[in-house]
């Protein structure tokens, strides 16, 4: 445990998908993706001044696995490099954040994340998601997990759609996105919601299998 809270740091895996926490040597791999990946992510992200390739170099990494530690210590926070395992190798493929952590009455999160354009539609968010979430449900300690998304942002959608996510709220002009205040929907999901099905995982293991 760090800072008090549960659960953390940990690995998850499930097949070839695994989540751990960073580490200082994914800096260029965390660079590469991002700058290969700009078209397909700068739509869907905060708008901090500066240029992408600056905002997203290797140098620039070290800052955000600072900020990262920083939130896992504090209790505040889950960050997970996404990996794929192929061929007895893994690389980083993605991010996922359970953050905001908020404890005592309300034990909730919210779940930010972003995946390589170049394996996306491999199921491999929505499985990182499933593996974090339950992890969160059971000893992170927490009961329920919101996730925030642009109408417009469809592959996205469908990763928390594929997992049963509750549509429960639209936002006006939520958060500053690629120059401007853009609305969002909001998804959520609680513990008992996937209790009886032995848990998130287990969902979109079933949910796949049938949808084969």
């Amino acid at each position: 445990m760090i800072g008090g809270l549960p659960g953390w740091p940990v690995v998850l895996r499930d097949g070839a998908v695994l989540l751990r926490p960073y580490r200082r040597s994914d800096a260029a791999a965390w660079s590469e993706i991002r700058l290969a990946n700009q078209r397909w992510l700068a739509p869907w992200e905060s708008s901090p001044p500066g240029r992408w390739v600056d905002l997203n170099s290797p140098a620039a990494f070290r800052y955000v696995h600072k900020d990262q530690r920083r939130s896992a210590r504090l209790g505040e926070g889950m960050p997970f490099a996404v990996c794929l395992v192929e061929d007895g190798r893994e690389r980083l493929v993605g991010h996922l954040n359970l953050g905001n952590v908020v404890r005592r009455a309300f034990c909730s999160a919210y779940a930010g994340y972003w995946v390589d354009g170049r394996v996306a539609g491999r199921g491999v968010m929505p499985t990182a998601m499933a593996l974090a979430v339950d992890h969160a449900f059971g000893p992170g300690g927490l009961h329920r997990i919101e996730v925030n998304i642009r109408p417009e942002n469809g592959p996205s959608r469908r990763v928390v759609e594929k997992l049963g996510f509750r549509e429960e709220a639209y936002h006006a002009r939520y958060m500053h996105i690629d120059g401007a205040w853009r609305d969002h929907i909001g998804y959520a999901l609680t513990s008992e919601e996937v209790a009886a099905e032995g848990g998130l995982l287990a969902r979109w293991h079933r949910n796949r299998a049938a949808a084969s």
